[in-house]
Order: C-alpha cells, then sequence, then structure tokens
C-alpha cells in the first residue's frame, strides 16, 4: 500500500507542478503588474514547494518502494530523469529572480510594469522550462517500462 500511495502523491505532485507552471506562464505577459505581480510570486513560491515536496516523495519512492533502489539507482533512464528535474530547478531560477525584482520595484512604485522585452526573456526560459520539464513523464515512462536496465 505505501507504494501506492507513494507513486499516487508523486504523480499529482508532478502534475500540479505542470499546472503552477503553465500558470506562471499565462500570468508572466506584457504589461504585467500590480496585484498579478503579488500572485505570479505566491504562485511561483508554491511552484518551489511543490519541487521540493516532489523531491522527498520520489526520493521516499526510491528508498521504500516496492521496486528497491537498485532498480532507479542503477537505472541511467533515472539519471536522466533526475537531470532534467535538475535543470528545470536551474531554469526555474531565473524567472524566480525576475518576479522577486519585479514585486520589489512594484512596491516602490504601483504604476510598475516590466518592459516588454524582459518579459520576452522570462517567457523564453519559461519556455525551455516547459520543455525540459516535458521529458520528466517520457523518461519515467521508460524507465517505469524497463529501458536503462
Amino acid at each position: 500500500m505505501l507504494d501506492l500511495v507513494l507513486a499516487v502523491l508523486h504523480h499529482l505532485l508532478i502534475l500540479s507542478m505542470a499546472g503552477l507552471l503553465a500558470t506562471e506562464l499565462v500570468l508572466v505577459r506584457p504589461g504585467v503588474g500590480g496585484p498579478s505581480l503579488t500572485t505570479l510570486a505566491l504562485i511561483d513560491a508554491g511552484y518551489g514547494a511543490t519541487a521540493t515536496l516532489v523531491l522527498v516523495v520520489g526520493a521516499s519512492r526510491v528508498f521504500f518502494g516496492a521496486k528497491g533502489s537498485a532498480f532507479y539507482l542503477e537505472n541511467p533512464v533515472f539519471w536522466a530523469k533526475i537531470a532534467a528535474f535538475a535543470m528545470v530547478g536551474v531554469l526555474s531560477a531565473w524567472p524566480t529572480l525576475a518576479f522577486f525584482k519585479w514585486r520589489k520595484q512594484a512596491k516602490a512604485d504601483l504604476a510598475f510594469a516590466p518592459s516588454t522585452d524582459e518579459v520576452a526573456r522570462i517567457r523564453r526560459l519559461m519556455g525551455l522550462e516547459l520543455a525540459v520539464f516535458a521529458l520528466i513523464p517520457i523518461f519515467a515512462a521508460a524507465m517505469a517500462r524497463g529501458y536503462g536496465l
């Protein structure tokens, strides 16, 4: 039963991350400002917290799940999945820093809105983040089917 609970939690958390990232992408658009920046910062904090939970639950699956740690730790596809997750984390740092900066500027100037160029740059990074994020379930599906062993 523990294996099932961990798998379900892990999948729901990954889906939540995808939803939060998609929501951020919708909110980051030219003219974003004011209360939308506060909402964006809260969603981004939720995204970070959810990513942390994904790691905790994922590690629990590796060490307490039915397949055993050797299934994961000896599988190069597992490590590709972990590398993709780490890359998503690295790519998410730039938008997070931008949101923090924008929110700080909006507190000082209620009329603040980031430049169109800044928004476009962050949207491109978020698009790349989404593309790399899409690799995670691809690697998971391959791993579940025995690839890499």
